[in-house]
């Protein structure tokens, strides 16, 4: 069983950028498919993005264009970089794992997913 951590989160004003990171506790994430995903305070968890095992990946309509996902296999992590930050980007920002292959709208949903970190708080605030 695999732990996730989060990490990078913080403050940081409209348009501005941060780099999110998850990691793997006492392993690596590169045999796993990992997603992203954010929840505002009072809404449903919402599908950010995934990366594939061989790197294809698939980005949420709210936030296509402005977030890269990235997998740093020097340090077995994976990477949120997120650009032209708006308010309503502001959230807790959850990593998730899974062993098996999705694809599409199959892993747009929080039950596709087997792992999960704790979070990270962005905001994004002048």
């Amino acid at each position: 069983q695999v732990q996730l951590v989060e990490s990078g989160g913080g403050s940081v004003q409209p348009g501005g950028s941060l780099r999110l990171s998850c990691a793997a506790s006492g392993g690596t994430l590169g045999s796993y498919v990992v997603g992203w995903f954010r929840q505002a305070p009072g809404k449903e968890r919402e599908f950010v993005g995934y990366i594939l095992r061989l790197g294809v990946i698939s980005y949420g309509d709210s936030v296509k264009g402005r977030i890269t996902i990235s997998r740093d296999n020097a340090k077995k992590t994976v990477l949120l970089q997120m650009n032209s930050l708006k308010p309503e980007d502001t959230a807790v920002y959850y990593c998730a794992a899974r062993e098996d292959y999705c694809s599409g709208s199959g892993c747009y949903r929080r039950g596709a997913w087997d792992y999960w970190g704790q979070g990270t708080q962005v905001t994004v605030s002048s």
